[in-house]
């Protein structure tokens, strides 16, 4: 990745957090720690890779995206926002009543969402299904899924996992937001689903390894799942709850706390100036 593409994600992801910071600051809710491990991953696929058209969401040909981790939709919406789908402003509204901008992505409220989700587990059997129906129907678009790391302690993953290794789905590459931490501790204290590569080469998936706030190795991942032939592709991307902010980084208290008022403004002065650092 040349360089100054690079810088322009980097800026970017920042204001990607600052959105996520924003929503879950007014709504008084929601899910901070998730949204900022996953940040970049979706800066980058939004900003550089998929193919999508926010002048034409329903674009039959375009790629299609599934937050299976789904209570990260603040990360989303500030991606989706800063796409273009709809106005910035709406980020603010996060999780009011009658809101386009619930605590879970909605295909039927929110412009750029493909599926609607929030139960884990079943994000990526949606995924799975659209990866087949591409293929059945003989059309080029890729279908992009990112997973917790919590989550793929769910049973239901391993089964749509099988599925989509049995069916050669090499059109489908779901990601594992690998942040270490679920809602009450580290996802090896709760019921560890370690060895992550392992268990996904086992089922017959490509297997690749990032760190994931590396745009060089997230674009490098990317590009090698893309021509990659015969197999699903899973990217286990290595993150850390609540980048970007100091006192939320490798915190699973921040996994579903909203900042007050002084915690606020410390982690959007930290962006801020780390925007600045970054525009300079």
């Amino acid at each position: 990745m040349d360089a100054v593409t690079k810088k322009q994600l980097q800026i970017k992801a920042c204001t990607v957090r600052m959105g996520v910071i924003e929503g879950v600051f007014n709504a008084k809710s929601g899910h901070p720690g998730g949204s900022l491990s996953v940040a970049d991953i979706l800066t980058y696929l939004y900003f550089d890779h998929m193919n999508v058209d926010p002048k034409n969401p329903k674009d039959e040909n375009r790629d299609r995206f599934v937050l299976s981790k789904g209570h990260t939709a603040p990360a989303l919406y500030a991606v989706l926002a800063n796409k273009g789908f709809f106005p910035v402003s709406e980020i603010k509204n996060l999780r009011k009543p009658g809101a386009m901008l619930q605590g879970h992505p909605s295909m039927n409220r929110t412009p750029g969402v493909d599926m609607s989700t929030g139960s884990l587990g079943q994000g990526i059997s949606t995924a799975v299904g659209m990866a087949l129906a591409g293929k059945l129907d003989k059309k080029d678009y890729r279908v992009y899924t990112v997973l917790g790391d919590g989550e793929i302690e769910e049973g239901q993953v391993w089964e749509a996992a099988m599925f989509a290794a049995a069916k050669g789905l090499d059109n489908l590459c779901a990601v594992v937001d690998n942040n270490n931490l679920q809602i009450d501790g580290s996802i090896a204290e709760v019921n560890s689903p370690y060895p992550i590569p392992e268990k996904f080469s086992a089922f017959g998936w490509n297997v690749i390894e990032i760190y994931g706030h590396s745009f060089d190795e997230i674009d490098a991942a990317f590009k090698a799942a893309a021509e990659f032939k015969g197999k699903p592709t899973a990217i286990i991307a290595k993150t850390v709850k609540g980048k970007g902010v100091s006192f939320m980084e490798d915190q699973c208290s921040w996994h579903g706390t909203a900042p007050n008022a002084e915690q606020y403004e410390q982690a959007m002065n930290e962006l801020k100036a780390q925007l600045a650092e970054l525009e300079a």
